[in-house]
This record gives C-alpha cells, structure tokens and sequence, in this order.
C-alpha cells in the first residue's frame, strides 16, 4: 500500500444514501477507498485514504449529498501510518511486544480512529488492532502493546480525544496479561 497521508470517513444512518455517499466520494478525488460496509445497528461507513486535497474533497462531496443520513465525518491529515494495517489487521505480534495490553474503548467507528492516531503518537507502542462496529453494537475498539508506561501514555491520549467527542465507553490497561489473553486475539 503506498503512502496515505490523510485518512477520511463518513459514519451513515441510511445504507441507500451510503452507496450514492461512496459513489460521489470515489469520483470526487483520486483516493483509495479502505473500507466500504455496512456495520451494527443498520449503519454504513465509508471510509478513504491518500494526499490530504484529495481525502479532504472526497470527505466534502460526500457529506454534501448525504442528505439527513450523515451521522459522523472525520478527516485526520497527516494520520500516523500504523492506523492502517491494524484496521486491516495486517500486524502480527512478537513476544517482546506484550509487556502491557492496552484497550480502548468508544462508542462510534470515527471516535475509535481518531483515538487510535492520537495514542500512536502519544507513545513508542505497537497497535495491533482496530475493531471497527461488527459485532458489537456500532461501537469500535483498539488493541496495542508495548512498554507498561507508554501504553498508559498511549491509551490516556487516545482516551482524552475519544472523550471530547463524549464517545468514550472504557480505557484499560493491563501489566503483563497472561499470555492465553493473546490467543483469543491474534
């Protein structure tokens, strides 16, 4: 996958207007469209990547017909690029890596990413994985690990940039978990 340096995403009530949403955001810009689904509770995300003009046109011309359906929109410029394989879930994990196992939390798809790029930056941790509404009500969470004390600085940024939406549902942290909690994730 080349480089993203932006990602955006559009979180709708109505699964008709998503196709149309999806449609215009396509033709709006030369993006590389990510993830397109329905998810819990009968919504629908759309989400895309790729140079910030481009993420920030398709972002507009989708919120600009979506009519009464648009329930959240989220563009994050210059996003760390360790968000995008563990929404795919393309990180597999060492066992150095599970000093701490850090969860997060949050009651909509957008807040869930924004989160995820806030505690990537925060702190030298490797997130893992990004749970995106199947399942679980319409609700995302992540998953890092790394050192006690950066997953803690990890997670408690993550956790404020959830919170100022008022999305926030839970922050843990867990000092070394025993190692048959990994097994139910990876």
């Amino acid at each position: 996958m080349k480089r993203m340096e932006a990602l955006g995403m559009l979180e709708l009530s109505s699964i008709a207007v998503a196709y149309r949403v999806e449609d215009a955001m396509l033709k709006a810009s030369e993006v590389d469209l990510l993830v397109a689904r329905t998810i819990c509770s009968g919504k629908y995300i759309v989400m895309v990547g790729g140079q910030v003009a481009a993420v920030e046109a398709s972002v507009r011309a989708g919120r600009d017909i979506s009519q009464e359906a648009l329930i959240d929109e989220l563009i994050i410029p210059n996003i760390d690029q360790r968000v995008f394989p563990a929404i795919t879930g393309g990180v597999s994990l060492e066992e150095s890596d599970k000093d701490a196992l850090g969860v997060l939390e949050a009651f909509s798809v957008t807040a869930i990413i924004e989160g995820a790029d806030a505690a990537v930056k925060a702190a030298s941790v490797k997130l893992f994985r990004i749970h995106v509404a199947m399942a679980i009500g319409g609700k995302g969470f992540l998953m890092l690990t790394g050192a006690v004390g950066d997953v803690e600085a990890a997670i408690e940024a993550g956790a404020r940039k959830i919170a100022e939406r008022g999305l926030l549902v839970a922050k843990v942290v867990i000092p070394r978990p025993d190692d048959r909690i990994y097994r139910d994730i990876i």
